[in-house]
């Protein structure tokens, strides 16, 4: 069944064995309910830990612990504590660190386990590797870090704006999956029917309830705390095991996962370190990582599991990246990430038009208006919902309250590798705004489809302009010729983050909303790191 889902997986080497419900004791003495995966077969086979709030069912028992104990490992499948019947109460980040290192030990007592052991991982299944690698054990030999967190405060908030719709994201799975695909499906669906009375609510705090079916501790930790300096996030970051980690660690990602931009600084972070590393990039959004681009995931993954617990690098690819390359339909291998490019400015001109030309002043170029009434609506992008992903973004860009600005039909193709940014010259009759970028392809018909994107909030003081520098995240997208370059500036994306108040005031607790007229100045510019390298 499993190879019918997912064509191009590796032929299965054992057949698998299954021991549910084991108990290992945390160190507090609550009980972590685990499943023992294993091949049928005679000899020493290394092992997978896989810690997850999302319960040991579908699909995680087939994709983790029948797929890989198929390929020769033992697979130990955990339910993190306060989800699928461990004990204790799961508070998000808090306990994963000591409960990894307790099961760790308890693995040192069974008869099966031959001191060799990896961890493997989709989103917080990542985020509970990265907790045990503070201080990794010394079996700890191979790490597989797929669509992973290791930053809860970047997950919930960029520059002070919440990401609303990951935290309701979130609160769905965290509460709901580890009971079983059915409540699970049910309360995502009625979180659907409930979103905009939900995302719309003055305040936002505690407004969730009603679509969630109670409270939920964390979430309103997180919903409350913007900033991250506040002692409430303090421990939660795990950016610093990858600054000095010496376990082989791969990293896997798509262009449109919400958690693409912590990838791509644990990868950084650890080439830094001198620690072997590897990066896979594909046209994913956060969950089609793991539906359609699961057979390159799950190759990927076993490769670098093979090469570092049995010492066969076979699999293994002859450089460290491989990105997927938008508007192209193909796959480039690089030796590093991001390659050394040098940034392009393209800036924005009256009549909408976005040249290479720099300005000669810093004079209003266009305006609009941002009314947290009728909120610019998010469209795709790097979601965890099902929106997520490269959406026809005529409808957005009919809005008045969207600017838009287009380059010249290409006569050749414009390869762009590497992060992206804008650099804004704003300003506003109220002193604060938030600005949303974002860089789209249009195609010869007049398509125009998001690539990457971003949101920076700013204060402005008197009718003086401010600069902010916006990250848009990171591409490897072609341009073809015929096509235009796009940028789109607008004043939100809503509900993928919470409405700008207009006064500064954080929005979970806002009950007053003041539109915002937001004048964007020639000096602006749209930071492309163009590849003009060898095809």
């Amino acid at each position: 069944m499993l190879r019918a889902t997912w064509r191009g997986l590796p032929a299965k080497r054992h057949e698998a064995g299954w021991e549910p419900g084991l108990v290992v004791p945390a160190a507090d003495g609550s009980p972590l309910i685990t499943d023992h995966y294993f091949p049928r077969a005679e000899g020493d086979f290394p092992t997978l830990l896989v810690r997850s709030p999302y319960g040991r069912g579908l699909p995680w028992s087939a994709m983790y612990g029948i797929l890989f104990a198929e390929q020769g490992f033992h697979v130990v499948l955990q339910s993190c504590r306060g989800t699928g019947g461990s004990g204790g109460a799961f508070d998000l980040w808090r306990n994963e660190a000591v409960d990894g290192r307790a099961t760790v030990s308890w693995l040192r007592g069974q008869p099966w386990f031959g001191g060799t052991l990896g961890t493997v991982g989709p989103s917080y299944l990542g985020y509970t590797q990265w907790a045990l690698a503070l201080e990794p054990p010394p079996e700890l030999k191979a790490m597989v870090v797929q669509v992973g967190l290791h930053d809860p405060h970047a997950l919930f908030h960029t520059d002070g704006a919440l990401r609303l719709e990951n935290a309701l994201a979130v609160g769905v799975g965290m509460t709901y999956q580890h009971q079983g695909m059915a409540p699970f499906v049910r309360a995502t669906l009625r979180l659907q029917r409930r979103l905009r009375a939900v995302t719309t609510a003055q305040p936002l705090r505690g407004a969730y309830v009603s679509a969630l079916g109670g409270e939920v501790p964390w979430l309103d930790g997180v919903m409350t705390h913007p900033d991250a300096e506040d002692a409430y996030w303090r421990g939660a970051s795990l950016a610093e095991p990858a600054e000095r980690l010496r376990v082989p660690t791969a990293l896997i990602t798509g262009w449109h996962d919400a958690l693409a931009d912590q990838t791509f600084g644990q990868y950084d972070r650890l080439r830094h370190a001198g620690c072997e590393t590897a990066l896979l990039v594909g046209p994913w959004t956060h969950t089609s990582a793991l539906q359609r681009g699961w057979p390159e995931v799950f190759t990927e993954s076993l490769a670098w599991l093979r090469a570092h617990l049995y010492g066969d690098p076979s699999g293994l690819r002859p450089t460290a990246v491989r990105v997927h390359l938008g508007g192209e339909n193909a796959w480039r291998d690089l030796d590093d990430w991001p390659p050394a490019r040098a940034a392009t400015p393209w800036y924005p001109t009256p009549g909408g038009h976005l040249t290479q030309q720099a300005p000669t002043d810093r004079a209003p170029l266009a305006s609009f208006r941002y009314d947290p009434a009728d909120p610019t609506p998010s469209l795709g992008g790097p979601l965890l919902s099902r929106t997520a992903g490269p959406r026809d973004n005529g409808r957005l860009e009919a809005r008045d309250d969207v600017l838009t600005f287009t380059g010249p039909v290409l006569t050749e193709p414009v390869d762009i590798l590497g992060p992206v940014s804008a650099r804004l010259s704003i300003s506003t009759d109220t002193g604060h705004a938030d600005v949303f970028t974002r860089l789209c392809d249009v195609d010869a018909q007049g398509r125009s489809v998001n690539v990457c994107d971003g949101l920076g909030r700013l204060r402005t003081t008197d009718a003086a302009p401010s600069q902010v520098t916006v990250p848009m995240s990171a591409t490897a997208h072609r341009f073809a010729a015929g096509h235009r370059i796009r940028w789109q500036i607008s004043g939100g994306a809503h509900p993928r983050y919470a409405r700008s108040t207009g006064t500064g005031e954080p929005p979970a607790d806002a009950t007053a909303f003041t539109p915002v007229r937001i004048t964007l100045h020639t000096d602006s510019a749209l930071l492309l790191p163009r590849d003009s390298g060898p095809m």
